[in-house]
């Protein structure tokens, strides 16, 4: 599976696209707000003088209605920081980036409109957007011509399934698995762990000679609180009950049971600790912070979902418990649809997140369900 041909979140404005089911990733963007602010005043105020260019890059952009959220917040923030100083807006060079699949002309579309947003709010036309297609484990930018780099929900996917796990190779060696999982051999955890540390060394490497010295990024990612890579809360659980899922449709002759021993997801949901050995041992960055957040599974599903019968514990009404299953399952189709499409076909994908929904309603009944989030700050050196 070649990841920068199959993987990009479903395009359109479907009932399973990704501008449809990207709530979740718009919370995690809205709970990193504060240590956006930190660093892009950091920026500002580093040499006492604002400079008059700024370079801002957003890593992994996708697009729908998040796209650009996190450069409208920039924007207000240089806005107000300039308006405090007495400083007039710098020009500002915006590149949003992403694989080649990511659908670029929805984004361009937005574009008329958010300029028109910024020229009557900012009294700004000093603003330029590029859209950037390429992968970010390589260069993408001019030397020191970026000051700000943001990503969110993008790192934790590798650059390709681990040599040895692919579809290409002879044997299986996480059979009836999708990802890491408490049955899977020590080899495969390895191999997991060692694919992180070069894809995240090679995207600080990158990165470092595109950027000013002193610049800053905030990246945030899907990631787990303990050392222990089987633990629950690295999302081990979303791609165990996707592979029971397939294994269901094994079952009814719907799907190969060699494709599915064949299929190893290029993601990997890494320990604050092996972000700090990747930092350190990289050597252009210095962590400014590190922090870890949960989100619940189905905090995306609108107050307006059918509620039960029965009050929970605390009194209030629950959500059908249906309807947060297959909303969970619609939110991870967004995203996962592509790479799935790629080996198993497009005939099978509404009964397989159908059964996975099911799934996920029975998970989350009986289970705490939650992501951890990790966001890192850092500056580069010099």
């Amino acid at each position: 599976m070649e990841v920068m041909q199959v993987l990009h979140m479903n395009n359109g404005e479907g009932e399973t696209s990704y501008a449809k089911n990207s709530n979740i990733q718009r919370k995690i963007i809205s709970a990193t707000n504060s240590r956006l602010k930190e660093a892009v005043i950091s920026i500002l105020c580093k040499n006492k003088k604002i400079p008059e260019s700024i370079g801002i890059a957003d890593l992994g952009c996708s697009s729908g209605p998040n796209t650009l959220m996190v450069v409208t917040e920039v924007i207000n923030i240089i806005d107000a920081t300039c308006r405090k100083s007495g400083s007039s807006l710098p020009e500002l060079r915006i590149s949003l980036n992403d694989l080649p699949g990511n659908d670029f002309n929805e984004i361009f579309r937005s574009l008329p409109e958010f300029f028109h947003k910024v020229k009557e709010e900012k009294g700004s036309e000093n603003c330029y957007v590029a859209g950037v297609p390429g992968s970010f484990y390589g260069r993408l930018f001019p030397l020191k011509s970026m000051h700000f780099f943001h990503s969110s929900s993008s790192l934790h996917w590798l650059s390709q399934v681990p040599p040895g796990l692919g579809t290409e190779a002879r044997t299986a060696l996480n059979k009836g698995k999708l990802y890491i999982s408490n049955t899977s051999p020590s080899e495969v955890i390895n191999e997991y762990m060692s694919q992180f540390q070069k894809d995240f060394t090679l995207f600080l490497q990158s990165r470092s000679p595109e950027m000013v010295p002193g610049g800053r990024m905030l990246l945030s990612l899907m990631g787990r609180s303990s050392i222990d890579p089987t633990a629950e809360d690295g999302c081990y659980y979303q791609w165990e009950l996707l592979a029971h899922a397939l294994s269901i449709l094994v079952s009814k002759g719907l799907v190969e049971e060699e494709k599915v021993d064949s299929f190893n997801a290029p993601y990997y949901a890494p320990c604050p600790e092996e972000v700090t050995i990747a930092v350190e041992k990289e050597g252009s960055f210095v962590i400014n912070r590190l922090e870890a957040f949960e989100v619940k599974w189905d905090a995306s599903i609108s107050l307006n979902s059918t509620p039960c019968d029965i009050d929970d514990k605390n009194g209030q009404l629950c959500m059908n418990s249906a309807s947060r299953g297959q909303q969970v399952a619609k939110t991870i189709r967004a995203v996962v649809e592509s790479m799935m499409e790629s080996l198993f076909g497009n005939e099978i994908m509404d009964d397989l997140f159908k059964v996975y929904g099911d799934l996920v309603d029975d998970y989350i009944y009986k289970n705490r369900a939650v992501y951890i989030n990790l966001v890192v700050s850092l500056t580069r050196k010099g």
